[in-house]
């Protein structure tokens, strides 16, 4: 068999059914015809035991479920826009106080490094001046010093010089006048 022969005889084998509808329309032996009350019986049924309205109130209660998942997606879109803005500000408010806690650190670091500054002249000041005190302290037991041996060797001069003058109430005299003029010239 060739291939346009094989296609007639698909196309022919699929067309028998029409050649039983042939006839009266009204006879069991037409296939429209059964087909035709086979599907207004079948309708009849649907609508006795109310299947439409039972596929309706079926297709009512997934509309109204869509309905309540659309509400509340967007109940949580509004819900999660306001958490987001509230996030939003909370990050501007938590980068405000950053920038304020830096700059207060900056100031204090500046007030500090200043004070330590001012702390460290003082220090500085305090030793010159008790640097200056033990240099000065030094000076009058130095000059102290210099005028006790000045006033032991006057009065050891004076006490050879008057050995070797006069007698004893003389020089007992002029040992007085000595101190007193030694005294006298230290004061």
């Amino acid at each position: 068999m060739t291939r346009t022969t094989a296609i007639s005889a698909v196309f022919a084998a699929a067309a028998a059914p029409a050649y039983a509808a042939a006839g009266p329309f009204f006879s069991l032996r037409n296939t429209d015809f059964i087909v035709t009350i086979a599907f207004i019986l079948f309708i009849g049924i649907l609508l006795y035991f109310r299947i439409p309205s039972i596929v309706g109130n079926l297709l009512d209660k997934r509309a109204e479920g869509i309905r309540a998942d659309l509400d509340e997606a967007r109940r949580l879109r509004e819900e999660a826009q306001e958490l987001f803005a509230s996030y939003e500000r909370r990050q501007r408010e938590v980068k405000t106080q950053a920038d304020d806690i830096i700059a207060s650190a900056r100031r204090e670091a500046s007030s500090a490094a200043e004070k330590a500054k001012l702390d460290l002249q003082a220090s500085i000041a305090r030793r010159l001046k008790a640097a200056e005190d033990q240099i000065g302290s030094a000076e009058a037991d130095a000059v102290r010093r210099v005028r006790n041996e000045a006033v032991q060797l006057a009065v050891g001069a004076a006490g050879q010089v008057l050995a070797g003058q006069g007698d004893a109430s003389g020089r007992s005299a002029q040992i007085d006048a000595a101190i007193k003029e030694v005294a006298d010239r230290l004061h």
